[in-house]
């Protein structure tokens, strides 16, 4: 071999040894850093890849009525789904015989025990545990959907890798329709794991139901089962608050079903039944026509899936002469026994003012001006006050306000300023046209007048149960003057010769002594009026007042000279008076006379 060849060789093993000490001392560097100087940086990384951090969804809190009935509770239930990507031969898992150690057992067997605790077809359900044929491993097959919590934990123990359960809380009303428009109904959230509020008390009071999430971390083996014996990290979920409603359910279905057959039997667009507390405001029964069953939104069309008690203002009619009297006694500008000569049409300042049906001229009392609800002679009482007058006491009562029961939606209506009132309404205000409001408001109203002149905020919700079972109650609704002690017992009276004597006779409940106010009132849309509202609104019993009962018919088809709520009014406030044993009345009725003069009995 040449010199120069020799040269050569001996440079390339000085190269090779020189390359050779670079990737020792390389190598030997990186063991230094991976085990000594970094090494915290190191296990830190492995164990990230291990762990793997799961949500505690909050259980919804329940919605129940005052006797503790339940209308709405969230059960547990579970989505399963398999990623399929990465499967062994054969399954690793914990002994079920209680025993220590594992066991490994095929496929077949972990899918027939699947099946078995899902009860599927076990040839059916391979097809979605394991990729068939040439097909491609999917990272996520859905199992099965809303399993309960026992299955899911009879799965869980099969120990079958990558299989995930996530929990979908799932929404039951067992009382179906009952309050169901108050109730409102829920939807998925955006990832599909749990409900939030849609509409009513559901959508409302999301704050209060919803409760705040938890989180609970943990690790996994290669093979993405879960390591037993390691340490989890948890957050525990805060469940929602129980919401407690003033509601009675056995009262709302009868409302619901009194107002469903008063709305088949006229054809009516809805019909509205209230009953509310006088000396609380509380609200004990808000009864649609239009059913909606929470648990399946989608059978009821969108425009009543709300209440129409509640959402839903008209001009209310003669009910509406209740504020208008109830100011003139408080104002002292006239008495219940004062005399009126009263036509059945009558001009004032170049408006004429029509009863609905025409009548003799009667020297009538001011309480039979409002037993037979004359129009006329209503204006007549209530020109003896300003505008301005009317207007404060009518605002004072809760019209052109929405009433805040802890629902989305609350109307408002529409009550104009009195220096905005044209020539005519300057008149038809005082007898329930030219202004709107809602069926709650009417009960409101009549509320205020039993409860010796005080009006209470209506209220729907009471309280809320904390998860410790402690009771936060809600604030002690606003209580108003409205109006005298001494006018409220003469407005008593006055409503009492409206059932004794007037148009609101066969809202009379045998036993007890019933006052209240019919009215029939034009119903507007964009061609002008077209239509009717129909309503009672009735307090008993009248030497004690316990309930106001609030019955309204809205469009109701056919001649409006048959239109009537009597029997819707005298089943729910029957049934109410029966539910908390209100003895019968003792003491005789107060009513006033209608006419002037001995004789009583006179044509309509």
């Amino acid at each position: 071999m040449s010199s120069t060849a020799i040269d050569t060789a001996k440079k390339r093993m000085r190269f090779v040894l020189i390359l050779s000490v670079t990737l020792l001392v390389i190598i030997l560097a990186r063991l230094v850093w991976v085990q000594g100087i970094n090494a915290a940086t190191v296990a830190n990384a492995a164990q990230a890849s291990r762990e793997r951090e799961e949500v505690i969804a909050p259980t919804r809190g329940s919605i129940e009525d005052r006797n503790g009935t339940t209308l709405a509770v969230s059960v547990d239930r579970y989505d399963l789904a398999i990623d399929q990507r990465e499967q062994d031969a054969d399954i690793r898992r914990a002994k079920r015989d209680g025993s220590n150690g594992h066991e490994r057992i095929s496929w077949d067997q972990a899918i027939n025990e699947l099946a078995e605790a899902l009860d599927q077809d076990p040839e059916e359900l391979a097809k979605k545990v394991q990729p068939q044929g040439d097909a491609k491993p999917k990272g996520y097959v859905v199992i099965a959907k809303s399993v309960t919590p026992e299955v899911r934990n009879e799965v869980r123990e099969i120990g079958i890798p990558r299989l995930t359960t996530t929990l979908s809380s799932e929404r039951q009303y067992p009382q179906g329709v009952i309050a169901g428009p108050l109730l409102g109904f829920v939807k998925n959230n955006e990832d599909q794991t749990n409900v939030v509020g849609a509409e009513g008390l559901e959508l409302s009071q999301e704050e209060h139901l919803a409760g705040t999430a938890g989180s609970r971390k943990y690790e996994v083996s290669a093979d993405g089962v879960r390591i037993p014996v390691t340490e989890t990290e948890e957050t525990p979920a805060v469940n929602g608050q129980d919401v407690l409603l003033t509601i009675d359910s056995d009262i709302n279905y009868v409302a619901q079903r009194a107002a469903e057959k008063k709305q088949a039997e006229f054809n009516a667009e809805w019909v509205s039944v209230v009953v509310m507390g006088v000396k609380t405001g509380k609200i004990l029964a808000i009864g649609d026509s239009a059913e909606l069953d929470p648990n399946d939104p989608g059978a009821t069309d969108p425009e009543f899936r709300h209440s129409t008690s509640i959402t839903r203002a008209f001009e209310p009619g003669s009910t509406g002469k209740a504020p208008i009297f109830a100011a003139a006694l408080d104002q002292g500008v006239v008495k219940a026994t004062d005399e009126f000569t009263v036509p059945h049409k009558k001009t004032f300042t170049k408006e004429t003012i029509n009863d609905s049906l025409e009548h003799p001229t009667y020297d009538m009392t001011v309480a039979g001006i409002f037993a037979r609800s004359y129009n006329t002679g209503t204006v007549m009482v209530g020109s003896k006050m300003s505008k301005q007058t009317r207007y404060d006491y009518m605002k004072a009562f809760g019209l052109g306000s929405p009433i805040q029961i802890g629902l989305n939606g609350a109307s408002a209506g529409q009550l104009a300023k009195p220096e905005n009132w044209d020539r005519r309404q300057q008149y038809t205000t005082m007898f329930g046209q030219g202004y709107s409001q809602t069926v709650l408001h009417t009960a409101s109203i009549f509320q205020a007048i039993a409860n010796g002149g005080v009006r209470v905020a209506p209220s729907l919700i009471e309280g809320y149960r904390n998860e410790d079972g402690s009771i936060t109650k809600t604030e002690e609704p606003a209580q108003t003057r409205v109006i005298k002690e001494s006018t409220s017992k003469e407005m008593l009276k006055i409503m009492e010769s409206v059932v004794d004597y007037g148009t609101g006779y066969k809202e009379a409940i045998p036993g007890y002594r019933v006052g209240g106010k019919t009215g029939t009132g034009q119903a507007a849309s964009a061609k002008g009026y077209d239509g009717y509202t129909y309503s009672f609104a009735g307090v008993a019993p009248l030497e004690d007042p316990q309930f106001v009962v609030v019955a309204t018919m809205y469009r109701p088809q056919g001649n409006w000279k048959d239109f009537s709520v009597a029997d819707t009014f005298t089943d729910v406030m029957s049934h109410t008076l029966n539910t908390f044993n209100v003895p019968p009345s003792t003491t005789k009725s107060e009513a006033y006379d209608v006419f002037v003069g001995k004789e009583q009995k006179k044509s309509w």
